[in-house]
C-alpha cells in the first residue's frame, strides 16, 4: 500500500526544507527525525513509514509535485501496485493501479449504476491526488477570483461575471436544486444553447450532488424523453419556450421529474413547479450554507457527476458516466497538452458556441475554463447560421475550436469572398496563400522573407476579418478532418491542431498543439495517458485502445455495452483504426464499424476514399461509400448548396463555389435540380472523370468506385443524416436512403435520382 500526501496538507513550508527527490519527482524520502513530529496534519494519512536517513537538499516549496507517493521501506514503486481488474488478470502492458486519497470504496474499474463508485487508473504516469469539481473550482477562485470568467452579450452590452461571482452563483443554483428536491445521483437535464445560465446550472448540479446531463437542442421530444428518463431527471432546465414545448409533450412520462426551470425569456403560463431563472435562483435563499456544505463534503472524486449522451449514430444514445476525477484530471492535462496557458501567465479567451451536450465543447469550454481561469464569451444562438464571425470579431479570442464541418463551412465562405474580389486582389491572395502553405509544410522554425511579406500584407488582414487576429491556437475535434481543409488553413497561416478521443475518454486522449504537430496527425498521447494498438495488420494499422484517468466509469444501465467497450483489464476499445509513426504521432485511418467488407472479403476503409473524392471535386458536399457484402463499391454524392438561415435545411440553390465550378466547365447550372436527372451532362462527365482519378490511385480493384449517384438534397442535421457535431450517421442514412441504395445496386453506371 501507499500513502498519498498533498503538499498543502502539511503544516508549513519548513516541512519540505530537507528532501531527497528522485529525478522523476515521483516520490520523496523523509528524514527520520520527522516521523514522530506533529507537523503532519493530514487526517487521511494512516501511518508514516520508517525510512532511512537521507542527505540534505534544499528545494523550493513551489517546485514540489502535487502529490507525494511514499513507498514502504524496501519496496520499489513498481512492487506495490494494486490491481483493480475484476478478474485479477495481469498483463505486462497493463498499468496497475495505486491507491488514491479522498475516494469512496470501490471494487472495480467500471460500473453501470450511477450511485456506485469506481477504482481510478492511478499509476506512476498519473499519480496526482484526485479532486472533486468543487475542489477544482475553489482552487481556481483563490487564484483567479477577480478575473472575468463568463461574458454574455445582452443587447449591445457585454455583461461579465468574475470567477468569484461565478462560484457564488453556482452555489445559489445548487441550493435551488436542493430546494426543488434534487436527489443524489439523479440528474438535472439541461436543454438549451450555450449561456452563462447553462454553465451555472451545470456546476450547481454537481455541487448539489446531482448528475449533469446535457440534451442537444436539435433533439425531438422523444429524444429529450429518452435522456431525461434514462438519467432519472429530477429537474429539467430549458432555454426558452421552443425547448419547453418539447418537454411539455413528454413530461407526464417522466416519473422522477419534480420541476422545470426556464432561463431565457418569460414563462408564457405559470404552472405548478415551473420557474423562471430568477425565481429558481431565489429558492437558494431558503437553503443554508451548512446544508450545501455537507452535501459538497460528502462527494468523492470517484463518483459520477456528469452524463454525456452519445449522438446515437449506431442506435439509441448511451449515457457515458464521468466521475469528478474524469473531469478534473482531463481538464488539467488535456489543456496542458494543447498548450493552453493558466491565467497566471496569460488569460486565455475563447468563444463558446458548439453543443455543450457534446464532450468536446463541454471539456474545452466549461471545465477547462474553470481549471485554467479562462474567459469564456458566449456566441449568439444563431452562431452557426452566420453570426459566429461577428462574435469572434468582438471577442478576438486567443484560442478557438471547431468541428471539421464548421472549418469546412468557414473555408467555403472564405473562398466565396475571394472569388468576389477583383482580378489583382484575387491573384495577390492566391499568391500569399501558396507561399504560406509551402512555408508551413516545411515545418521549419525560420520563415522566408516572402512568407513574412505575404503574411503581413495579406494574411493578417484576412484573419482579422474573421476575428481571429489574436488567436494562436486552433483546434479541431469530434470527427476526422480532411487534408484539403487542413491545407487551406495552412495557406492562411493557421495550423489546425487535431484532438482525438471520445466521450468515453472524457474528450481528448491524443492532442496536437504548437509544440506537438504533424500534418494530418492527431498528435501524441496526452501526458499521463497510455495507448496500445491491437490486432495490428501488416501496415501497422490496429485498433486504438486507451488507458488513463480520463477513461469513463461505464455506460449507465448498459452492462453488455460497457463490457464491449472495456476489455477485461480495463482498456477502452475506441473502435477506431490507426497507426503510430516512429515519433509517436497517431494517424486515424478509419473506424471498425464503418469498415466495408466486400463480397470478396477485402476490407475497405471508406473515409480516405470519401475525402479523396471531395478533394478532387469541389462541387461535392458529402460523399458516402457503400458496398458491404457487395461485389463492388458504390457512392452516394450530394452537391454544395446554400442553407436556409431559418430552418438550417439545405436548399435547391447551388453554393457560389459550386456555381463557379460549373462555370469553369462551361455549365450554366445554378440549382441542384438543374443537374440531377441527367440534365447537365457536362457536370456528370466532370464527376465521372474525378472519380476516375480517385480510382487510379486505388491500391486494388476492390477499392475502386464502380457506381455513383447524385442525391437531390444535401445531408443535414435536420434531415437526420448528420449528428449534432455534423458527423455522418451512416446506419441512419443507409436506412433512410434504402430506395436509393436499391437503385444503385440494380442499375449500371451513374445512377440519377
Amino acid at each position: 500500500m501507499h500513502c498519498v500526501f498533498h503538499p498543502k496538507t502539511f503544516h508549513s513550508e519548513q516541512t519540505f526544507c530537507q528532501l531527497i527527490l528522485r529525478k522523476e519527482l515521483q516520490y520523496e524520502h523523509f528524514p527520520e527525525a520527522w516521523h514522530t513530529q506533529s507537523i503532519i496534519k493530514n487526517k487521511h494519512i494512516a501511518e508514516v513509514f520508517h525510512l532511512n536517513n537521507c542527505d540534505n537538499a534544499s528545494w523550493s516549496y513551489s517546485l514540489l509535485p502535487s502529490v507525494l507517493i511514499i513507498p514502504r521501506t524496501g519496496q520499489s514503486l513498481n512492487s506495490s501496485y494494486q490491481s483493480c481488474s475484476q478478474h485479477e488478470h495481469r498483463h505486462s502492458n497493463t498499468p496497475e493501479v495505486l491507491a488514491g486519497a479522498e475516494l469512496a470504496p470501490a471494487q472495480c474499474l467500471w460500473t453501470t449504476e450511477a450511485s456506485r463508485s469506481v477504482q481510478l487508473r492511478m499509476d506512476e504516469l498519473c499519480p496526482e491526488q484526485p479532486i472533486t469539481v468543487h475542489q477544482m473550482f475553489t482552487n481556481s477562485v483563490q487564484k483567479y477570483g477577480k478575473l472575468t470568467a463568463l461574458a454574455s452579450k445582452r443587447g449591445n452590452k457585454w455583461e461579465k461575471v468574475t470567477f468569484s461571482e461565478y462560484y457564488h452563483l453556482s452555489r445559489m443554483a445548487a441550493k435551488g436544486f436542493l430546494k426543488l428536491g434534487l436527489e443524489q445521483f439523479h440528474s438535472v437535464a439541461i436543454l438549451g444553447f450555450n449561456s452563462a445560465e447553462w454553465f451555472i446550472a451545470a456546476v450547481g448540479t454537481v455541487f448539489a450532488g446531482g448528475i449533469m446531463a446535457g440534451i442537444y437542442t436539435t433533439n425531438s421530444p422523444d429524444a429529450c424523453l429518452y435522456v431525461a428518463k434514462d438519467s432519472r431527471a429530477n429537474v429539467i432546465v430549458v432555454e426558452n419556450q421552443k425547448q419547453l414545448d418539447k418537454i411539455l409533450q413528454v413530461k407526464d412520462k417522466l416519473p422522477h421529474l419534480k420541476a422545470i426551470v426556464q432561463y431565457s425569456g418569460s414563462l408564457k403560463e405559470k404552472l405548478p413547479n415551473f420557474y423562471s431563472w430568477e425565481e429558481f435562483m431565489g429558492l437558494g435563499l431558503e437553503v443554508s450554507d451548512q446544508e450545501l456544505d455537507e452535501v459538497i463534503s460528502s462527494q468523492k472524486a470517484n463518483q459520477c457527476c456528469v452524463l454525456i449522451y452519445t449522438s446515437g449514430t449506431t442506435g439509441s444514445p448511451k449515457g457515458v458516466m464521468l466521475s469528478h476525477d474524469n473531469i478534473t484530471w482531463t481538464a488539467h492535462h488535456a489543456s496542458r497538452a494543447g498548450d493552453m496557458q493558466p491565467a497566471e501567465i496569460r488569460q486565455e479567451s475563447l468563444v463558446s458556441y458548439l453543443p455543450l451536450s457534446h464532450i468536446a465543447a463541454q471539456i474545452y469550454d466549461l471545465w477547462t475554463g474553470i481549471q485554467w481561469g479562462e474567459q469564456v464569451s458566449f456566441a449568439q444562438p444563431d452562431a452557426l447560421k452566420g453570426s459566429l464571425v461577428d462574435t469572434l470579431r468582438e471577442v478576438t479570442p486567443t484560442a478557438h475550436m471547431g468541428v471539421p464541418r464548421v472549418w469546412e463551412k468557414i473555408m467555403e465562405k472564405i473562398k466565396e469572398g475571394i472569388s468576389r474580389c477583383g482580378y489583382m486582389k484575387r491573384k495577390l491572395v492566391t499568391w500569399a496563400m501558396s507561399v504560406s502553405l509551402e512555408a508551413n509544410q516545411r515545418l521549419t522554425k525560420y520563415k522566408s522573407f516572402l512568407f513574412t511579406l505575404a503574411d503581413s500584407l495579406v494574411l493578417q488582414k484576412l484573419r482579422a476579418e474573421l476575428g481571429i487576429s489574436n488567436c494562436v491556437k486552433f483546434f479541431s475535434g469530434a470527427a476526422p478532418i480532411g487534408n484539403e481543409t487542413l491545407q487551406f488553413f495552412l495557406g492562411l497561416n493557421i495550423r489546425l491542431y487535431e484532438a482525438y478521443g471520445m466521450s468515453e475518454s472524457s474528450g481528448p486522449h491524443f492532442m496536437s498543439g504548437p509544440k506537438v504537430y504533424r500534418f494530418s496527425s492527431c498528435g501524441k498521447v496526452v501526458p499521463g495517458c497510455r495507448y496500445k494498438l491491437v490486432n495490428v495488420d501488416a501496415d501497422g494499422i490496429g485498433e486504438v485502445c486507451f488507458w488513463g484517468r480520463n477513461v469513463f466509469m461505464g455506460f449507465l444501465n448498459l452492462e453488455d455495452k460497457t463490457k464491449e467497450a472495456l476489455d477485461e483489464d480495463g482498456w477502452l476499445r475506441s473502435g477506431d483504426l490507426g497507426k503510430v509513426d516512429e515519433d509517436g504521432f497517431l494517424y486515424i485511418t478509419g473506424r471498425i464499424k464503418e469498415l466495408i467488407i466486400t463480397a470478396g472479403g477485402e476490407n475497405v476503409a471508406p473515409l480516405s476514399i470519401e475525402d479523396a473524392v471531395k478533394q478532387e471535386l469541389p462541387i461535392i458536399s458529402n460523399a458516402m461509400l457503400i458496398g458491404d457484402k457487395r461485389k463492388f463499391l458504390s457512392m452516394l454524392l450530394t452537391l454544395k448548396c446554400t442553407i436556409n438561415p431559418e430552418t438550417t435545411e439545405p436548399t435547391d440553390i447551388l453554393s457560389l463555389e459550386a456555381v463557379e465550378f460549373c462555370q469553369r466547365l462551361g455549365s450554366q447550372s445554378t440549382k441542384v435540380s438543374g443537374i440531377i436527372g441527367g440534365k447537365d451532362k457536362i457536370v456528370y462527365q466532370s464527376i465521372e472523370e474525378g472519380i476516375a482519378r480517385v480510382n487510379s490511385k486505388a491500391t486494388s480493384n476492390a477499392q475502386r468506385i464502380q457506381k455513383w449517384t447524385i442525391l437531390g438534397k444535401d445531408f443535414s442535421i435536420v434531415g437526420g443524416e448528420l449528428g449534432p457535431t455534423m458527423k455522418l450517421r451512416r446506419p441512419v442514412t443507409t436506412s433512410r436512403l434504402a430506395v436509393s441504395l436499391l437503385k444503385i445496386l440494380l442499375l449500371f453506371w451513374p445512377i440519377i435520382l
